[in-house]
């Protein structure tokens, strides 16, 4: 959820009123009094409830690329719309009350290799702002290429197709004044999984030496309905200075997830994941942010192609790399041209293997890139771009709203 409310205040000026009455009073929305420049702080403080519908823009080589669309609706009463569309005109910051209301999404995509999905979600804010509920469910049809796990690499990919209904919950509850945050999260999903062409599973998809031992194993991972549920924990330290585009702060979480047999799940495993964001301005002009991550499933045997964790990194389509133990890095430096203008270079690293042991004998796989941000909403420090990627089969460009990092 926090990925679509980023993507959708980005890309409000799709979801303008074609219904003004003067088009001199519509665009003047869009224009800063303080610097003349395009903005729309204005729009987004005059227009923060009711419905909004915005498209969504899939660049990942990893599905052809796709468009769709989701719609947002703002749940506030009367006297909440009224006192926090007065704050938002009057503050200098406004983003702060954008976490506010309660928000409840409804999407659907299509991409360039006949993928599609359909979805919604709500996200609560209760109590101030000290307990928050996120929560989504869908059902997608997917194709993607699947080139092995971890170590065990195919010598060739294969298309496969996943049907799944997906419902993953979360609730946070803050710890006294500061601003750490735990709570439970949930998962669940259901897939059926199968290659688009069987002949893709016959004879030489694995090296020579792995024929005989992964064989059978390979076939019956790529072909089956399976079930994974999973309840577990989650714990969050926040001190960020801006949930949309964030400058300076830290935002560190890890996330533990016990799938069982007593919860419905075909397989019994746990996972791991942890996420560091570090921001740090060097000067007024320059600054500098590291990303860090790991995923660890423990499990006996393989992982399915959907639960097996992957690297994530600009420059890499979607579960290319893919291991029960996945490390990833990438650092981020930024040059403040104006008040408005912003480029930036990144480079990061990655590896997957299937155990710790092979971890650091693992291939490091590289992506590097560049790209710019525009300050396009000022009052609420939300910035805009494009960053392009190069990774070690692909270049990759990705239309960002807000941050990079999730």
């Amino acid at each position: 959820m926090s990925s679509v409310i980023r993507l959708a205040t980005g890309m409000l000026l799709v979801a303008l009123s074609c219904h003004e009455a003067e088009a001199e009073s519509f665009w003047s929305q869009f224009v800063d009094l303080d610097d003349g420049r395009f903005d729309v702080s204005k729009f987004l403080a005059d227009n923060a409830y009711g419905f909004l519908p915005l498209p969504i823009i899939i660049t990942d080589p990893a599905v052809d690329g796709g468009l769709g669309a989701v719609g947002l609706f703002f749940h506030e009463s009367e006297e909440q719309k009224e006192k926090r569309l007065e704050a938002l005109r009057n503050a200098e910051d406004g983003a702060r009350f954008l976490l506010t209301p309660s928000v409840s999404a409804a999407a659907a995509a299509v991409t360039g290799n006949e993928s599609w999905f359909v979805g919604g979600g709500h996200m609560g804010f209760f109590k101030e702002g000290r307990i928050r509920y996120m929560g989504g469910g869908g059902y997608g049809d997917v194709n993607l290429d699947f080139f092995g796990f971890g170590d065990v690499r195919l010598t060739r990919p294969i298309e496969l197709n996943t049907q799944a209904v997906a419902v993953i919950q979360s609730v946070k509850f803050k710890v006294g004044n500061t601003r750490l945050f735990i709570g439970p999260v949930q998962r669940f999903v259901s897939a059926h999984i199968k290659p688009n062409s069987l002949g893709d599973l016959a004879g030489d998809i694995l090296p020579p030496e792995l024929q005989e031992k992964w064989q059978e194993l390979v076939r019956g991972l790529l072909t089956q309905d399976v079930v994974i549920s999973a309840l577990g924990v989650n714990i969050e330290f926040d001190s960020r200075d801006n949930f949309f585009s964030p400058r300076r702060g830290y935002r560190y979480e890890i996330e533990h997830l016990w799938y069982r047999d007593f919860l419905g799940s075909d397989i019994e495993y746990q996972l791991t994941s942890f996420s560091g964001l570090n921001y740090w301005n060097l000067t007024d002009s320059f600054r500098v942010a590291l990303r860090v991550g790991a995923d660890y499933a423990d499990t006996e045997g393989l992982l399915p192609p959907f639960a097996t964790p992957g690297i994530e990194l600009r420059g890499l389509p979607a579960l290319r790399y893919q291991g029960n133990f996945v490390a990833v890095a990438e650092a981020e430096l930024t040059w403040q041209i104006d008040s408005r203008w912003a480029v930036l270079g990144f480079a990061g690293t990655g590896r997957a293997a299937n155990s710790f042991e092979n971890l650091k004998d693992a291939p490091s796989r590289v992506t590097r890139g560049g790209g710019f941000r525009y300050l396009i909403a000022k009052r609420y420090g939300f910035e805009m771009g494009l960053d392009i990627a190069r990774g070690p089969e692909d270049t990759v460009f990705y239309i960002q709203g807000g941050t990079a990092w999730h």
